[in-house]
């Protein structure tokens, strides 16, 4: 005896769900697990790599397809591929329970990473092991958000965690080269930027400054340097982050 399959229904496995909520109705499509990201950050091109099926659904799960009618109310079109790109860029992606809770873990430990590749403990200039903010992010009570960026949520990290430990970011360390004409007072001018002079030295038509700055002033810093010089001076980076190497000694 042979089981009547509705046509309104397409049974698939193992998909990721992409939903759209338009005109008080909810749209689904089906796609391959880790294509839906690539697609948004334009680094996957094809869609045919991301849809498992050109075909919208009301529910993936039990196969059931979107009706037409239905189709042209919510995005004025019937075109299944064009409606499928829509959702695709502004629909939400849903997850299990397990797999949500796989990747905030993998962000929370991205984010303890970042910050400790861009801290150091300042009285020391040493950097923190992950593991140790790791600690300390949980202790604050620090929570991931998926939808916002590792590096954006690391400077949010950064600044929650000074209330609690001796915690900075690196300095960088640069080298200036500024004409030597007009250089002091451009110098003058570069102080605020600069957290630390370790040399300063002028030849017969240069100044040449090796100091340390904060990373959010380097931008601002080369900016004055190359507008007050007209492109004469220079700003050199001598290291990322100033840290101490080696093994620490205990006294």
């Amino acid at each position: 005896m042979s089981i009547f399959t509705p046509t309104n229904q397409i049974r698939l496995t193992n998909v990721a769900v992409v939903r759209l909520k338009r005109a008080g109705k909810r749209f689904e499509i089906a796609c391959y697990k880790n294509k839906v990201l690539g697609w948004r950050n334009n680094v996957e091109k094809d869609v045919d790599e991301v849809l498992q099926t050109h075909t919208v659904f009301v529910n993936v799960s039990k196969g059931h397809t979107a009706k037409k009618d239905d189709l042209l109310a919510a995005f004025s079109t019937d075109n299944q591929t064009e409606i499928c790109k829509e959702i695709l860029l502004k629909g939400e992606l849903q997850v299990s329970e397990r797999e949500r809770s796989s990747q905030l873990e993998q962000s929370f430990r991205d984010i303890a990473t970042t910050v400790a590749d861009k801290c150091v403990n300042p009285d020391t200039r040493r950097p923190y092991p992950v593991g140790v903010v790791e600690r300390a992010m949980r202790d604050a009570h620090i929570s991931v958000r998926p939808h916002k960026g590792t590096k954006q949520q690391a400077l949010e990290v950064i600044r929650v965690l000074k209330q609690s430990m001796a915690i900075e970011r690196a300095q960088m360390r640069l080298r200036l080269v500024l004409p030597l004409r007009g250089g002091k007072r451009l110098r003058e001018k570069l102080r605020p930027y600069m957290a630390v002079t370790e040399r300063e030295e002028c030849g017969r038509r240069e100044m040449e400054i090796v100091c340390l700055v904060d990373p959010g002033s380097f931008r601002v810093l080369d900016e004055v340097v190359r507008r007050e010089t007209r492109g004469a001076g220079a700003v050199e980076v001598l290291s990322l982050k100033d840290v101490e190497e080696g093994d620490e000694r205990l006294e």
